[in-house]
């Protein structure tokens, strides 16, 4: 699933748009909207969604956590692309006909297409009036100022939870997903399975920066590509732990082992990462 970098990098393209892949969704008007798979629309009913959307234009483009958020003239439209999701934006009559899996098509002022194709069809899109009404609950953006390791100390005290399920779950910080809280991890010598509110203020440190750090540089290299769903990114050739079971630590040359935590396949290093 496209976790923070692999959706801020979607995100970045299509609001700066792209000689080859299409041009800005920003400043474009939705004509109408093709829907062949209803049940990718959430909120509200597809026919009504279609309805609603037609004549809006798209303000501006951002995201939360891993939602894209389309600001619109009277909505707001969010976009979670889940597990096969992707986004492309085509050129008018010159464009190649839609893919089978290209479910829902935004059909743009110009001649342009939005075109959200889901192999899996686990995607997701909503039209509501305020995108808290969405996002609401999410915990807070890990890249933003306002997130200091202080109050990352007091959210993780707070709780007596497992490092790797607490730093997956979307309502305790957005955006982190399988790669990169290994990968932060790894960088802060922490094991996935230390409880939370046992670290102490320099480990607490050390994961806040962690965290920032593995995002910061998924997000230099255009995300993660490692299969055959998110395509363009580099960071998979940066990987510190993630996917590299049996290959030497990068600090140590311990091979890196996989265990299975909340039925996610975590890698971790057994000598840098040692449970306490």
């Amino acid at each position: 699933m496209p976790e923070l970098p692999e959706v801020e990098t979607v995100v970045r393209r299509l609001r700066e748009g792209d000689g080859e892949r299409g041009p800005s969704v920003v400043g474009k008007t939705i004509r109408r909207v093709t829907v062949k798979w209803p049940r990718h629309i959430a909120r509200p009913p597809a026919r009504l969604f279609q309805r609603q959307l037609r004549g809006q234009k798209i303000k501006s483009l951002t995201r939360r956590g891993k939602y894209l958020v389309f600001h619109l003239s009277r909505d707001v439209m969010l976009i979670h692309l889940k597990m096969s999701g992707d986004l492309s934006v085509v050129n008018g009559r010159a464009a190649p006909p839609a893919g089978k899996h290209a479910h829902t098509i935004f059909h743009l002022s110009g001649g342009a297409q939005l075109r959200f194709s889901d192999t899996r069809k686990f995607g997701k899109v909503f039209l509501v009036g305020k995108a808290e009404e969405v996002v609401g609950g999410l915990g807070p953006e890990p890249l933003e100022p306002g997130f200091t390791a202080k109050q990352l100390g007091q959210m993780l005290a707070s709780r007596r939870r497992a490092l790797k399920p607490l730093l997956l779950d979307q309502t305790f910080i957005a955006g982190l997903g399988n790669i990169y809280t290994d990968e932060a991890l790894h960088l802060a010598r922490l094991h996935p399975l230390r409880r939370s509110d046992t670290l102490k203020p320099a480990e607490v440190r050390a994961l806040w920066q962690g965290i920032r750090r593995a995002l910061r540089t998924g997000l230099r290299h255009d995300g993660a590509s490692i299969d055959w769903v998110y395509r363009g990114g580099g960071f998979q050739n940066y990987f510190r732990v993630y996917d590299r079971a049996g290959q030497p630590c990068l600090n140590c040359g311990t091979p890196i082992r996989r265990i299975v935590v909340g039925q996610r396949g975590t890698y971790f290093c057994p000598k840098c990462q040692r449970q306490k």
